[in-house]
């Protein structure tokens, strides 16, 4: 049953888990389903990675307050109080949680705080949006039977590599991403230390008009011209 505005009088208690769009679009309703409007058209508040980007979502959706008048709180590494921040959801607001970009709680530090609102007996609802991680996936051509995703790698060069030359000798396809600024130091260290028969795929801006994704053995990486991608989202897949 999809979730209306209506049903807020039977709701209390509730942490909704609402989508992103990955990137600066217009118009949002191309990726995110009409539930998620009527959800946040419901909250008393929202949780998010930083006041900016907790606006920034807010005025994308229609809400009885405008969205300067919503109170944001931060999950961030500068503040984990999990039970500060549902205290809220406790006392029966329904407050939402958001990232910066795509699902909260995939590559992002909310997993712990649904663990703790599980724990406080707070109702967790979940809407659908896009992943960067699993549209990269689906466009790679890589197989999706079996993937694991390693977050970010190391930023010291010698456990860098070491984590690169295991996810090469790994099964399945092996999924990572970057901080945008080492974007392409990291795809020079990928040729370099990948064998030639190994598949790569580098996929950036996915769902914006500026979407790449090249998927080629390394040795042919090697012969082409290499896309810029520094300081873009980007994902990295590798297979064998």
């Amino acid at each position: 049953m999809p979730f209306r505005a209506s049903y807020r009088k039977n709701l209390s208690m509730t942490l909704l888990l609402l989508p992103n769009l990955l990137g600066d679009l217009p118009e949002h309703k191309a990726f995110l389903p009409i539930s998620v409007d009527q959800a946040v058209a419901t909250i008393d508040g929202l949780i998010a990675e930083s006041e900016k980007g907790g606006r920034r979502f807010l005025s994308r959706f229609q809400h009885a307050k405008k969205p300067h008048e919503i109170p944001i709180a931060l999950l961030n590494k500068h503040n984990q109080d999990y039970d500060f921040l549902l205290e809220p959801c406790v006392t029966g607001e329904i407050w939402g949680l958001v990232s910066d970009a795509g699902l909260p709680c995939v590559a992002d530090p909310g997993a712990r705080l649904v663990a703790r609102a599980r724990q406080l007996g707070v109702q967790v609802e979940a809407f659908v949006g896009p992943s960067s991680i699993l549209l990269a996936l689906m466009l790679s051509g890589l197989s999706g039977q079996q993937f694991q995703f390693h977050g970010y790698l190391p930023k010291n060069y010698e456990q860098r590599d070491q984590v690169i030359g295991e996810m090469g000798r790994s099964l399945g396809t092996q999924i990572f991403i970057e901080a945008p600024h080492r974007n392409s130091a990291t795809l020079e260290a990928l040729l370099k230390l990948l064998p030639d028969s190994t598949i790569l795929c580098v996929a950036w801006d996915l769902t914006l008009s500026t979407q790449g994704v090249m998927t080629e053995k390394v040795a042919t990486w090697k012969r082409l011209p290499l896309p810029n991608i520094q300081k873009k989202p980007t994902i990295f897949l590798i297979g064998g």
